[in-house]
């Protein structure tokens, strides 16, 4: 049964100007928060199946998070990002432990916007080549810099409205409806060429890098086929091309992994990460670089920082963060993989509204089309912004009672990713409540 409406308020509400604003939207407000539940103003709970912005992945009441970040504060609040820090060099330590193979310098940044930037920047310094190449259908940020790599026209479109970015250029991503087959080893082939056949046409001395979310973020959870990895590196050492593995929303746990390419058996050149390195306690994020590229920037030296990168109270709470998930929370996902699992598939089995459900441990995205067409029931980057999208009221359905969950790239979809921490309980719980929204809107 659906809880009491909650009560909304228009997002220009107050002094504050909310992002991703919208004139015509509202929003709830947020006060409080424990382990996988939000609370609003009126007292009402939400089991948060986004964690805010696919972040907060070790709950929202850690505290040993809070205690090591207040444990700083009190030692020494602030050291600048151009000296050394213990804490800072001992969470440096701590991330080269947990990367995969040669990957071992850390270059840390703020945001994860500016942790694609820096490797963005870096990359073009060590391979001495301007261009990166990203996805079609991908998100690495919404910096004038990360949103040129992004491949959701909303946001490029937003963006370049008054200033074009140059030297980026895009490739289509490894999805059946991109290349007109179902079969994985066909796509993986049929995908990994493709990206050989833009090299090739853009020119391999003139890249710097390949960026790729090795599983989609917000543009729709969706998982490479097997194989397709596995020749993109080849592609890479063939061209001598880095491939940077984008962890903003994959890392730290929430694809089953430490890394999620670390579920596609592939070292990359670099990772970059954010969100959940101090479960956004505190906004850290930053780059891992093979041990080659961190010996060459140390050498040639890098003329640019940011005042609070690598932030002390920042590296302590991701010290902290990191020994949570390695006490348990990582085996969570594990163990509750398979009720995800189980749950997707009944919810593909039973609505035909839904066309399918993808993505790897908790990052999962529903898919909604049009049963009789296959196409999706408005898509907005095609339709016109003001057509009724069903999507959104699954949505809004699903929160009236108390679960929350996220919007992908486009809306053509609803992503749940909640917090390591959640119990089975309360997966089975949410998805009970999206069945019930899904039979409002379409039954």
């Amino acid at each position: 049964m659906a809880q009491e409406q909650p009560e909304t308020v228009p997002r220009g509400d107050g002094q504050t100007i909310p992002h991703w604003h919208s004139p015509s939207g509202e929003t709830i407000r947020l006060v409080e928060a424990e382990d996988s539940t939000v609370i609003d103003d009126q007292g009402r709970e939400y089991l948060d199946f986004v964690s805010q912005l696919y972040c907060v992945n070790a709950g929202h009441s850690n505290e040993a998070i809070i205690e090591a970040a207040e444990n700083q504060l009190r030692r020494a609040p602030y050291i600048a990002s151009s000296k050394h820090n213990d804490t800072r060099d001992q969470l440096a330590d701590a991330l080269a432990d947990i990367a995969p193979g040669a990957l071992s310098d850390v270059y840390f940044s703020i945001s994860g916007s500016e942790a694609n930037e820096a490797a963005m920047t870096i990359a073009r310094k060590v391979q001495d080549a301007p261009k990166i190449l990203t996805r079609w259908q991908s998100y690495h940020g919404g910096t004038y810099g990360s949103g040129s790599l992004t491949g959701d026209p909303s946001t490029r479109s937003t963006l370049e409205r008054y200033a074009a970015t140059t030297n980026t250029g895009k490739f289509l991503p490894p999805l059946p409806e991109a290349f007109g087959t179902d079969d994985p080893d066909e796509l993986a082939r049929r995908a990994a060429d493709h990206v050989e056949f833009v090299i090739q046409n853009e020119g391999a001395d003139s890249i710097a890098a390949i960026f790729m979310e090795p599983v989609a973020g917000s543009s729709g959870a969706y998982t490479a086929p097997p194989g397709y990895f596995e020749r993109l590196r080849e592609i890479c050492d063939e061209y001598d091309i880095l491939l940077v593995a984008d962890e903003v929303i994959t890392g730290f746990g929430r694809c089953g992994d430490w890394f999620g390419i670390n579920t596609e058996n592939v070292e990359p050149d670099m990772i970059t990460f954010a969100k959940g390195i101090t479960s956004a306690y505190i906004p850290l994020a930053g780059v891992i670089a093979a041990d080659w590229i961190g010996e060459e920037i140390a050498e040639s030296g890098h003329d640019l920082g940011q005042t609070f990168a690598g932030h002390p109270v920042a590296c302590a709470a991701g010290l902290a963060t990191i020994e949570e998930y390695d006490n348990g929370l990582l085996d969570n996902v594990a163990e509750l993989t398979p009720v995800f699992d189980a749950r997707l598939e009944r919810i593909e089995e039973e609505y035909d509204v839904v066309g399918t459900t993808r993505g790897r441990g908790f990052l999962r995205s529903i898919v909604f089309e049009d049963p009789e067409t296959g196409e999706p029931f408005v898509n907005p980057w095609a339709n016109d912004d003001d057509e009724d999208n069903p999507v959104d009221d699954v949505r809004k359905a699903a929160m009236e009672r108390g679960v929350m969950f996220g919007s992908g790239r486009p809306n053509v979809q609803l992503l749940a990713s909640p917090p390591l921490c959640t119990t089975r309980a309360e997966i089975e719980s949410a998805f009970d409540a999206l069945e019930a929204a899904i039979e409002d809107v379409f039954y």
